[in-house]
């Protein structure tokens, strides 16, 4: 049988090439078992795939699997953690720095980083660094950069195998010295008593009493390679865990009946008699009596010969036959699990049906009942209802060997990236309902604190990805490290993955249907509801009884909140709210985590991103080639329209195509990357395309093309036709809603990029109310973009300017 198959890696080493297939312990023991011709373990544990190795072996290549047992997770979880500072050639570190660091870690062979970090000579970039660099020599295999308490530094790796050997020695002479005559050995699995420590050799006894010498040297050998082990406990450990197992299977009223009897048979122990006072008759007291004494002599407490055995009384033996045990599971199995999902009654009255012609006993459906919900609820749901529904009550994943921390092990390591759309109704600035709008939420997994959110009317798509990273570097000045997303189709849009590339930010997409993958964002989208949209007018609540909503209770009636409106309270919820409140999962706020969490790992300068125009190119989409030929005279042709720029008049560049973005707020724009830098391009219809979005673009290119549907023969979307129905009043019904929303959009761009209603907590600054013309503010107010508290903000800022 031939079977197609892709390996997970082709890789390229100094003086070898070939395959590499990865795959977790538990699925190639799982593969084994299936495909042995396929799996099979090899030497000295490692795992091997014949068909595979004999393919490679005939290209002079190599196919090899690897087991995740392999992965060194400390290891790897160092590496993640210094990755910024091993992507800088030549770090930049002071020579103050340097001197004082290598200094104290001279002076004490094997410092804790922990005391190292708490100099104020250095900082923690400079130290990470450092030991990115070499200068400082840490083991990154023997413990995690994130728990400094246990990271040991030195000079150089040599300081530090010396150290280590030094170590080793000590731990000899401590061994050797915990050795007595009478010391209990374990040795091969068996249990050896020292006998005789003369000066040449040690005496050795074992269980069959056989005597066995071995000499000093030999002895401490085996000591050091961890063959012989000291005893810590001998034999009665046994029976000190029978004693605890069968004391912590006893309930309450066990162990109060044990301590009654107990406290009689003490006063006996004494004594030497029975109690005059007690109630006791002799013959139960003397029972108790032998029982203690029984359980004394067996398992060494007399304790647990006392304790009561109602758990052991009357017959559990099953009464059912065993044919008709059988039938029942089988009718279980094949009948009631499945996706019929028939009810218990129903699957008894076929198991009844088949007892009866069978001639065999006939369950009781109470029985029948019991069995069934003995089963395995996870398997039962999952074969009943799928495995959406069965995850509901899948078992919590309890990760007891922790290898990488679920949240990362500082702030921007981990993001997560969800949309949701939230629960209420929004009005334009002139009444009109626009309906609900959605919220995108970037939210840092260490910290719990928001990075950026970003609120539209628009379904979630490539945009609303592009405008709350693009938030989150206007406000932080930095991209996260690794940003965990679902499985939606604009986060494998080809702009967005271009952004998160072109900053080195990892996508992590998270398994389908599996929202517990999820839940740092899925809990805030919960939060931000239930403490702040549940308590705004217009929420969409009653919404979720669809039979009690009336016109006197409809959302939409009651709707008084604009998009600009509810994004600045969003604003000062997210940004200033939450964000100072404590977490119960963290015992601190989010702000007071972030802040901490950038003190311990470093503030990470390399990683700062400027937010200036290279940036906001890069968040703009391109076509699906990528690039656009000059044509002369015309310019650039994205979209059905071509844009010019005077910079497109070089001869140089006519006939050749140029990498080329556009806005998608605004279709009258272009850009072309041409003579080494981004220029802006206009449209050619520039008065008909100013201000509309790509989105409206698209649903008038979907009208008119319905509309030429109706008639014969071919129709073809020209620029002129687009540009002409856009400027048309019949295009005005079925682009209103979308020019509604795209212009209540517009002022929540406003206040990202300036138009501020708080300018001391957006950071604002006096530079930025230069360029505000003093005259624009009141017509800001005029046109409903700007609320007149913020225009009053707006005026203070420029007179103080």
């Amino acid at each position: 049988m031939a079977v197609l198959h892709t390996p997970d890696f082709f890789v390229i080493r100094d003086r070898e090439a070939g395959w590499e297939e990865w795959k977790t312990e538990e699925e190639l023991r799982r593969l084994a078992e299936r495909n042995p011709n396929r799996y099979c373990a090899g030497a000295e544990g490692r795992w091997r795939c014949p068909p595979g190795a004999d393919y490679a072996e005939r290209l002079g290549l190599y196919y090899r699997v690897r087991s995740s047992a392999e992965i060194e997770w400390v290891y790897q979880r160092n590496i993640q953690f210094l990755e910024d500072y091993l992507r800088v050639d030549s770090p930049a570190i002071s020579t103050v720095s340097r001197e004082s660091a290598v200094a104290h870690v001279s002076a004490t062979h094997g410092l804790p980083l922990e005391d190292l970090l708490r100099l104020n000579t250095v900082s923690p970039d400079d130290i990470f660094a450092m030991i990115a660099a070499n200068i400082l020599y840490v083991d990154l295999r023997a413990a995690p950069l994130a728990e400094p308490s246990q990271v040991k530094v030195f000079t150089t790796s040599e300081v530090a195998s010396r150290t280590k050997r030094d170590s080793a020695r000590k731990l000899d002479m401590f061994s050797w010295g915990a050795v007595h005559c009478g010391s209990t050995l374990t040795w091969d699995c068996r249990i050896w008593k020292v006998v005789n420590i003369g000066e040449a050799s040690v005496g050795l006894l074992s269980e069959d009493q056989r005597l066995t010498e071995l000499p000093v040297a030999a002895f401490q050998s085996l000591i050091r390679q961890g063959r012989i082990e000291v005893a810590l406990r001998n034999l009665e450990h046994v029976s000190d865990s029978a004693v605890h197992q069968q004391i912590s299977r006893a309930s309450e009223r066990d162990l109060q009946v044990a301590n009654h009897r107990a406290s009689h048979i003490s006063r006996h122990l004494d004594f030497g008699t029975l109690p005059a006072e007690t109630d006791v008759p002799a013959r139960t007291f003397y029972r108790w009596l032998a029982c203690y004494r029984s359980a004394e002599a067996s398992c060494g407490s007399g304790f647990v010969g006392l304790l009561p055995k109602h758990s052991q009384r009357g017959n559990y033996t099953p009464k059912l036959p065993e044919a008709s045990q059988r039938l029942m599971e089988e009718f279980i199995d094949l009948d009631y699990e499945t996706l019929k999902q028939k009810t218990k009654y129903a699957s008894w009255a076929g198991l009844k049906a088949a007892c009866e012609k069978q001639g065999i006993q006939v369950p009781s459906y109470k029985t029948f009942c019991v069995a069934s919900t003995r089963r395995p609820t996870f398997n039962q749901t999952l074969k009943r209802k799928g495995r959406r529904a069965a995850y509901q009550v899948e078992t919590f994943y309890w990760d007891l060997d922790q290898k990488t921390p679920r949240h990362g092990d500082r702030p921007l390591e981990i993001a997560h990236l969800d949309h949701t759309e939230l629960d209420i109704e929004l009005i334009s600035q002139s009444g009109q309902a626009l309906g609900r709008p959605w919220m995108t939420l970037l939210t840092d997994a260490f910290s719990r604190r928001i990075l950026a959110f970003y609120i539209t009317f628009d379904a979630p798509s490539y945009r609303s990805c592009m405008m709350v990273l693009r938030e989150c570097v206007r406000r932080l000045g930095r991209f996260p490290q690794s940003l965990v997303v679902d499985g939606g189709p604009e986060f494998g849009s080809t702009y967005f993955e271009t952004l998160l590339a072109r900053y080195e930010c990892t996508k992590k997409t998270r398994p389908p249907a599996k929202a517990r993958f999820g839940s740092v964002c899925e809990r805030l989208f919960g939060t931000a509801n239930t403490h702040f949209v549940h308590n705004l007018l217009g929420n969409t609540q009653i919404t979720r009884n669809v039979r009690q909503v009336t016109k006197s209770v409809d959302p939409k009636k009651h709707a008084i909140w604009p998009l600009a409106g509810l994004y600045d309270r969003m604003c000062e919820y997210l940004y200033d709210i939450y964000d100072t409140i404590q977490h119960p999962a963290l015992g601190l706020s989010p702000r007071e985590a972030y802040a901490s969490g950038l003190a311990a790992a470093g503030q990470r300068p390399q990683r700062l991103i400027a937010y200036d125009q290279d940036f906001l190119i890069w968040t703009l989409p391109t076509t699906s080639k990528g690039t656009a030929k000059v044509s002369p005279g015309r310019g650039v042709k994205l979209n059905h329209f071509f844009y010019w720029s005077d910079a497109l008049r070089d001869p140089a560049i006519e006939q050749q195509q140029v990498p080329v973005r556009y806005d998608p707020f605004d279709a009258g724009i272009a850009y072309a990357y041409v003579g080494k830098r981004w220029v802006q391009c206009i449209s050619e219809h520039y008065s008909s395309l100013r201000g509309k979005s790509e989105r409206e673009l698209m649903l008038a290119t979907t009208e008119l093309r319905r509309r030429a549907q109706q008639h014969a023969g071919q129709f073809t979307v020209t620029a002129k036709k687009l540009a002409d129905f856009l400027a048309s009043v019949e295009s005005e019904e079925t682009l209103r809603a979308q020019r509604l929303q795209d212009r209540e959009a517009k002022s929540v761009l406003t206040i990202i990029e300036g138009g501020l209603a708080n300018p001391d907590r957006r950071d604002m600054t006096l530079k930025e109310a230069g360029d505000i013309d003093q005259q624009d503010v009141p017509d800001a107010v005029n046109l409903g973009i700007m609320p007149r508290t913020a225009a009053s903000a707006e005026l203070r800022v420029f007179e103080e300017y």
